[in-house]
């Protein structure tokens, strides 16, 4: 059963969140949508700052869909063994890539997005939100996962799809895009793990846990 209602007025409450990171693009440091699509499948249980500094490398021996599409996986691995789950993420992508086959071709919504493998949901709106394309969910990241039942949000789980199921409940759609990537930061920046620096924070007012703390 979902605690949380729509008049909770949480979207006045995440404004100033919202306006803090609006525009900020993803800690992935693609150059276009190709990139975007292979470094979120890389990213995948491991850190963006990794996927970046292997990224270089890797285009410049697969600059588009088309060179994965006439490799294979032994050629591919090389480049991504640091990869956590590389040998796994090497099949996805060559498997990808010989169904797209082209830069061209690569699916901008949730459905065609989550029908390839290795991209899920959170991985198909890291993809929507930063094509700008109209928001079909909540990215729900290991940040968003902590950050959301922390502040009061939605119940606690650790399974992302849950938490967004409840965010869409909650948030009105014309935020979806934006309130997902400004947790995600949130989280990051502020709102750590252990030790959360909550005077620094610009939601703290409404934020349930800033407040058992006072």
């Amino acid at each position: 059963m979902n605690l949380f209602k729509t008049d909770d007025n949480w979207s006045e409450k995440l404004k100033p969140l919202i306006e803090k990171y609006k525009g900020r693009k993803h800690p992935l440091e693609y150059k276009n949508n190709y990139q975007l699509l292979v470094m979120v499948i890389l990213s995948a249980q491991d850190s963006d700052a990794n996927i970046n500094k292997i990224a270089p490398t890797l285009f410049e021996v697969f600059p588009n869909m088309k060179t994965l599409a006439d490799s294979n996986t032994d050629t591919l691995i090389p480049y991504i063994s640091k990869v956590r789950n590389f040998e796994t993420k090497a099949n996805w992508i060559i498997e990808i890539a010989q169904t797209i086959q082209s830069n061209e071709n690569i699916p901008l919504s949730m459905e065609k997005l989550t029908a390839l493998k290795g991209i899920g949901r959170k991985s198909a709106n890291v993809i929507l939100g930063e094509t700008n394309k109209l928001a079909e969910g909540i990215i729900a990241d290991l940040h968003v996962i902590r950050v959301a039942p922390r502040i009061g949000l939605c119940n606690e789980n650790k399974d992302g799809n849950k938490i967004e199921k409840q965010l869409m409940q909650i948030l009105p759609k014309n935020i979806w895009n934006e309130i997902g990537m400004a947790l995600s930061f949130l989280g990051r920046e502020i709102c750590r793990p252990t030790n959360p620096k909550c005077n620094d924070c610009i939601i703290n007012i409404n934020c349930k846990h800033y407040k058992s703390t006072q």
